[in-house]
């Protein structure tokens, strides 16, 4: 499993949507795209400032994300960023990794 951090923008007409609903359903029906696409919801919070939610999840890969993504940016009543994250592990094995790099200008 991938896990993700996702931000979310609601645009006015989707703020109107959220008003009407209530940000409890909103919650129910992100977990429920989560959930149908193989993963598990571990936070969902509504936020002040640059983005106006935060989800925190797993999905299977990063098919799925890229899926979930597509989707919510369709919709045209919000925009999505999307971040995968990596755990303390995962960075121990990146920096066991030769890399060839070379920097600019050398």
């Amino acid at each position: 499993m991938t896990k993700f951090l996702i931000k979310a923008s609601y645009t006015s007409e989707g703020v109107k949507g959220l008003l009407k609903t209530g940000g409890t359903y909103r919650k129910q029906a992100v977990e429920k795209a989560i959930n149908d696409l193989g993963g598990t919801m571990e936070a969902f919070y509504f936020a002040f400032g640059e983005h106006d939610a935060y989800v925190l999840g797993e999905l299977p890969d990063t098919v799925s994300g890229a899926a979930l993504a597509l989707n919510v940016n369709a919709s045209g009543l919000a925009s999505v960023t999307t971040s995968i994250l990596l755990d303390p592990e995962d960075i121990d094995k990146a920096t066991k990794l030769t890399v060839n790099y070379r920097a600019p200008g050398n």
